[in-house]
């Protein structure tokens, strides 16, 4: 975008006067243009905003005001975080024409904190999928190789910081849908603690396992922007009051020490050689920067895939009852004798695309009479046991590490005819949204020969101890070349 790259970069510049707010989002702004018929990452830009926005700031800063941690950066939003009077469609048919009332918490964190919101990113329909081939709105394209997916579902905001459109957006993690995209693209993308960030204004797929968090370049522009959006919040019943500390004080690059705990059982089958070599090559980084590895046990994680998607589909068959046509979004045309029943049933089968129709048909077969206690509620005990083997293992080490997907990016169309196999590409990532801990990815290397593509690691910390996490992923980070590393489109 210009010389000034990262997030914590473009806000000094502008802190100390080397450059405008104005000429950083006019080049956000030019690098879309200039990408987005690629990549179509974006699915709607909002130009005028972002340039009023900047000009705010800029105003401010010649009047003499402290400026925010994050003034004039230029960010973009997966379109199911909800912006007042800006469309926000969740890449669905059904908020085809949606203009939110108010702004989602994040947002408002953002802005107070001196962001410039440039745009809506492309992903996966209501969150629902792992390659960002399920949005109404046609699949993003990986930077790095424009026949790949870049990861869902998420991966129009993964796309736009490894495009270097903006060097910081957000996404949503229900199963893996920030870290997973994130390795696919060659950025950092962090899932923080549940209840760490607020999910007011998120538009809701499985309510207990959703959370906001960022994609950026570096670890520490990730740790720049969750100290921004974590806090309490009151419209959020499951935000935490748990003190926000200073993520950027924790990245001293010392991790000599630190015990890193390795499932090794867990990741030994399954795993592509290129993931499998560059997964060793990061442990060796971290056990020669001073960490002691410790192997752990994660006994239920096999059974961590049924586990979610009977969770899952449960809750967004609950969560999606409220697109009926009847108070907002898409409304299917019915003539004056047909009942209010066809109404319902034609706006959700206009609206709803295959994948969120599939989840939603198998949420409400778990939840129904008879097939509650054998499916929905066995799913929820076997919860608890992954939950207590992540707390056995955090007793043994400081943080978890393991590759962030089994496999690097995928074509585009090689799964989407078998949805087991795309589901299965999330085995080291669902796991840690049912435990309800931070992780983190970060690009960890690349697969051999011409396509070049990323691969990445995941570190996950103990429950709100997302410090000790970011440590561990800003040490190795410092000690390899892999951020220093750009998409060639």
């Amino acid at each position: 975008m210009t010389a000034f790259s990262t997030a914590r970069e473009i806000r000094d510049a502008i802190v100390t006067g080397k450059a405008s707010a104005v000429e950083f989002a006019r080049a956000a702004l030019a690098r879309i243009d200039q990408t987005n018929p690629t990549l179509n990452a974006f699915n709607h830009v909002v130009a005028e905003r972002a340039i009023a926005q900047a000009t705010l700031i800029d105003q401010r800063r010649a009047a003499g005001a402290t400026l925010g941690p994050l003034a004039g950066v230029p960010v973009a939003l997966k379109d199911n975080l909800c912006v007042k009077g800006v469309r926000t469609t969740a890449s669905s048919k059904i908020l085809d024409t949606f203009h939110p009332p108010y702004s989602a918490t994040v947002v408002d964190k953002l802005e107070s904190a001196g962001a410039v919101i440039v745009g809506k990113t492309n992903c996966d329909e209501f969150a629902m999928g792992s390659s960002n081939e399920n949005s109404a709105y046609g699949p993003v394209r990986n930077p790095w190789a424009p026949d790949r997916t870049p990861g869902g579902s998420s991966g129009g905001s993964a796309a736009a910081v490894a495009a270097q459109c903006v060097p910081l957006a957000l996404g949503s993690d229900t199963g893996g849908s920030i870290r997973q995209p994130a390795s696919f693209c060659g950025v950092v993308g962090l899932k923080p603690t549940y209840g760490r960030v607020s999910r007011y204004g998120l538009l809701a797929f499985a309510s207990s396992l959703d959370q906001i968090g960022p994609f950026t370049r570096t670890v520490g522009d990730a740790a720049l922007a969750l100290s921004a959006l974590s806090g309490h919040d009151p419209m959020d019943s499951t935000s935490s009051p748990e003190a926000v500390p200073d993520f950027t004080s924790a990245l001293t690059g010392n991790v000599r020490g630190v015990r890193i705990g390795v499932p090794r059982a867990f990741v030994a089958e399954g795993v592509d050689d290129a993931v499998r070599r560059a997964f060793a090559d990061a442990l060796s980084v971290l056990r020669d920067a001073g960490a002691t590895l410790v192997d752990v046990d994660l006994p239920h994680a096999r059974y961590a895939i049924p586990v979610y998607y009977l969770i899952c589909t449960a809750e967004a068959s609950s969560n999606l009852a409220r697109y009926d046509g009847v108070k907002y979004g898409h409304r299917a045309a019915t003539s004056r004798d047909e009942t209010l029943t066809t109404m319902y049933s034609r706006t959700r089968d206009e609206g709803f695309g295959a994948e969120v129709k599939r989840r939603i048909m198998l949420g409400t077969y778990v939840l129904s009479a008879g097939y509650y206690d054998a499916f929905y509620l066995k799913a929820l005990q076997v919860r608890t046991l992954l939950r207590q083997d992540y707390a056995r293992a955090l007793e043994q080490a400081e943080v978890i590490v393991m590759p962030t997907s089994p496999i690097p990016p995928f074509k585009l169309g090689e799964k989407t005819d078998d949805p087991l196999q795309m589901y299965l590409a999330d085995i080291f990532t669902v796991s840690v949204n049912l435990a309800g801990l931070p992780g983190v990815s970060v690009p960890c290397g690349f697969t051999e020969g011409a396509a070049r593509l990323p691969i990445g690691v995941q570190v996950i910390g103990r429950m709100f101890d997302e410090a000790t996490m970011l440590r561990v992923a800003d040490a190795y980070e410092r000690a390899t070349p892999w951020a220093g590393c750009i998409a060639p489109l």
